[in-house]
């Protein structure tokens, strides 16, 4: 009995974990495509200032 509730644990554990890697990885994705988001609109920032100062 004890034997088949600590696999059971076991096997609810692994799943647990798997789901939480799933969850980082989908909040890793977000995260890079809002750096890159980011990034974009200061790149877009700087060329507008190289323009304005270098009129």
């Amino acid at each position: 009995m004890l034997k088949k509730f600590i696999s059971f644990m076991s096997e609810n554990l692994n799943s647990n974990n798997n789901k939480n890697e799933e969850f980082n990885l989908i909040n890793e994705d977000i995260d890079y495509k809002n750096l890159i988001t980011r990034l974009k609109d200061i790149k877009s920032t700087i060329a507008l200032l190289e323009k304005i100062i270098f009129k």
